[in-house]
């Protein structure tokens, strides 16, 4: 394996893309070329201008309306070259240091799919909003009764694939409800999907924070749709 695709959605984060930006830079993605793709989900505080600028350095893509985390992701996929795929938020709630030992387990044939989560206790996590961590832990036990898997965190943003083990998938979800659609596919695929802790800055509404409990709602009925579906 040679490069790692970083896959960053962007909406409205002028105030974080500089230094996400700057600590992926940093991070060491298991020695690993990187490859950048930005994907602007119609931003309208002056992330988009800003990502113009940065055109020359990395793969950068625009959707000309606002559709959600998982549109972009799915614009982004179409256009990775990279053996490992890797997701990276654009606020500053992860650590892009963290993804070395997920991409580890990868690179040496261990697992398919590695999810970091913020949940064992074992690095620094901010604490959660508490109806954010009611809702994660209801997903992420929905998930475990549906699939027979034993996750602790579906809904980490923290998800590094082997890129030969998503092909043939087809992302439907445009919101946050990708989560939970390719958390099942890659179940229902057999992946051996391991997981390993991972910091946790979260931020609060007034800090920018957009998922919601509708998005809950959502995430329930895509484990459920695609558990009997494709």
């Amino acid at each position: 394996m040679n490069k790692v695709s970083i896959v960053v959605p962007v909406y409205n984060e002028i105030n974080t893309i500089d230094e996400i930006l700057k600590k992926i830079e940093n991070a060491s993605f298991y020695g690993l070329e990187k490859e950048v793709i930005l994907v602007d989900d119609m931003s309208t505080d002056g992330t988009r201008e800003k990502l113009k600028e940065l055109e020359n350095k990395y793969k950068v893509f625009y959707h000309e309306k606002n559709q959600g985390k998982g549109a972009a992701i799915r614009t982004a996929m179409s256009n990775i070259t990279g053996d490992i795929m890797v997701i990276q938020d654009a606020d500053l709630e992860y650590d892009p240091n963290d993804y070395e030992d997920l991409i580890k387990l990868i690179v040496e044939n261990k697992a398919d799919v590695v999810y970091g989560s913020r949940l064992t206790g074992a690095k620094p996590s901010r604490s959660f909003m508490f109806t954010h961590l009611l809702g994660n832990k209801l997903l992420t036990f929905t998930t475990n009764l549906l699939y027979g898997a034993t996750l602790t965190d579906m809904e980490t943003c923290y998800k590094a694939f082997r890129a030969s083990f998503l092909e043939g998938v087809e992302i439907k979800s445009d919101r946050f409800d990708f989560e939970p659609e390719i958390t099942a596919k890659m179940l229902k695929k057999k992946a051996r999907l391991f997981e390993l802790p991972i910091s946790y800055y979260g931020r609060e509404y007034a800090e920018g924070k957009k998922i919601t409990w509708k998005d809950g709602i959502h995430a329930i009925l895509a484990l459920l749709r695609f558990r009997f579906m494709d």
